[in-house]
């Protein structure tokens, strides 16, 4: 399970600015504000910037400049291969540590969606058990309960991260991961690409990708 919220998209304009600078072209940009307040590229503006990414890396630097800001709810086992992804990214997470025993544990705290009927039964009594350590530790601050909760927690259990990073790092993920075996990574591809421009962008450079 992977759900992305709240997002934002930043400094669309100023990037595009910029993609003028090497040839002084700024008298060319069509681009302008629509009614909704959302930067929206004109003709001349957008063709530029499919032009640059389908030119490679050198040539699309101002993409680096064109800021994204979500919320992504998703097990641990994903955020691990996430955390690959260092350069360009910044994460603030819910903290398991302190606040793992601040609420009950439910099941829908776990991604349980591709678990067989067999296994999920298992789960859910594994699930009744941690439920049962954390209320002990709360009435009781003992801590060794408080490390039974966390060498307990499965890689299953959803964290929420507010992340920021550019659309490099978007297209670097979604060209690395859009065919990965975790569903999961298929469920941030298909958002990626329903930021604005992404589809043109990403497919400007599909070929440099095979």
């Amino acid at each position: 399970m992977l759900k992305v919220e709240r997002v934002s998209v930043m400094n669309l304009d100023n990037a595009m600015r910029g993609a003028r600078n090497p040839l002084n072209s700024w008298d060319r940009s069509d681009s302008r504000y629509g009614p909704d307040g959302q930067y929206v590229l004109g003709e001349n503006d957008l063709a530029l910037a499919t032009r640059l990414c389908a030119s490679g890396r050198d040539h699309r630097k101002f993409i680096r400049q064109i800021f994204v800001s979500m919320d992504i709810t998703a097990p641990l086992y994903w955020w691990k291969e996430f955390d690959t992804y260092k350069v360009g990214t910044v994460a603030n997470s819910t903290s398991t540590m302190h606040k793992l025993h601040a609420r009950p544990l439910e099941l829908t705290d776990f991604s349980t969606d591709r678990l067989t009927p067999a296994s999920l039964a298992e789960f859910e009594r594994y699930t009744a058990y941690l439920e049962t350590v954390r209320q002990r530790y709360v009435a009781e601050k003992d801590k060794a309960d408080w490390y039974d909760l966390i060498q307990l927690l499965p890689s299953s259990y959803n964290q929420m991260r507010t992340v920021s990073l550019n659309y490099e790092v978007l297209a670097n993920i979604y060209f690395a991961r859009r065919s990965h075996k975790l569903d999961e990574w298929h469920t941030l591809c298909a958002a990626i690409l329903e930021l604005p421009y992404a589809r043109e962008l990403l497919g400007a450079m599909d070929g440099q990708h095979g």
